[in-house]
């Protein structure tokens, strides 16, 4: 979307909790239809202030909002086909596969579940979170509560609401949107809400969830470079020490999903085996590369003042 005349992209991300490669990728974008604001909040304010804007009529017909991240529907569908791609190149291995997905806002695991409404054929989809574990214990207790976000090395799971799981949750009460909408009113007033059982059930024969903690994400990071002499970043990790824990029928193959390059991690990669992961050629000059980017409050006001002005040059 870069340098297109009729579009302009707002990129949000928390200030100080991604790292410095995530975070440049992000603000040395040189086009003048880029613009990146830092908001003083974690990653779950800079999605309520998303979904704050999207409310705001008004604002959302004057500007033309469009969503590129989960939010839109689109992105769910374009994450259907890592499924359909896997299930294809391993349909020799047997008649089912069963995947790990690392993640804190479900939404590539609820494209697994779409893939598999559709007919993949996916026996079992395991749900790898880090200490922010706010997925494993709705699936373990069928309570979703907050507890508060703690930084870890795999921030992009740092999420405390994951608001994929609403889709779930949808599909889990029948589609009915009013059930939900007063499901999600009491989530948002209480900061606990609970699924009865018969309902959880039904996500149960095919979903599961393990958290992985800091200790074991950098041994899991350590023990592929020495056994296997393979260097992955941490988000990635939580999904392969998931993948060793799962209850997982040897005859069927476990695919787990690799998330980022691991140079996007450099300090947990480096921490963990000893050698700092190099930067694709693409993105050698990166740290050489002016950084462009306003830092807000989590205030939407002051967001929304700030996009006009943007807007208006």
């Amino acid at each position: 979307l870069r340098d297109r005349e009729v579009v302009d992209v707002f990129i949000f991300h928390p200030a100080g909790r991604v790292s410095e490669v995530q975070r440049r990728q992000m603000t040395t974008v040189n086009a003048a239809n880029i613009h990146n604001i830092a908001l003083e909040g974690t990653f779950d304010d800079c999605q309520d202030m998303v979904k704050a804007l999207f409310a705001d009529e008004v604002l959302r017909d004057e500007l033309r909002f469009s969503a590129v991240n989960s939010i839109n529907w689109a992105r769910l569908m374009a994450q259907v086909v890592y499924y359909v791609v896997a299930a294809t190149r391993l349909s020799d291995r047997g008649p089912a596969l069963s995947f790990v997905v690392p993640t804190g806002n479900f939404g590539n695991v609820f494209s697994g579940w779409v893939a598999r409404r559709m007919g993949v054929p996916i026996s079992q989809l395991v749900v790898a979170t880090n200490r922010n574990d706010i997925l494993t214990r709705f699936f373990e207790t069928g309570t979703m509560q907050t507890h508060g976000v703690e930084p870890t090395i795999s921030p992009s799971m740092d999420i405390e609401v994951s608001s994929n799981l609403e889709r779930l949750l949808f599909e889990l009460f029948g589609r009915d949107g009013e059930a939900i909408a007063d499901l999600l009113t009491d989530f948002r007033e209480t900061g606990a809400v609970s699924v009865p059982a018969e309902r959880l059930a039904v996500a149960s024969e095919i979903l599961t969830a393990i958290r992985v903690d800091e200790a074991a994400t950098r041994a899991t990071i350590e023990r592929y470079h020495e056994r296997h002499d393979l260097i992955v970043d941490p988000h990635t990790a939580v999904g392969l020490d998931a993948a060793e824990r799962a209850a997982a029928d040897p005859a069927v193959p476990q695919v787990t999903m690799a998330t980022a390059h691991p140079a996007k991690f450099p300090d947990a990669v480096e921490a963990a085996t000893g050698i700092r992961p190099t930067l694709p050629d693409r993105l050698a000059d990166l740290f050489d590369r002016p950084e462009h980017y306003a830092k807000l409050p989590v205030d939407q006001s002051t967001v929304t003042a700030h996009l006009r002005e943007t807007l208006a040059g």
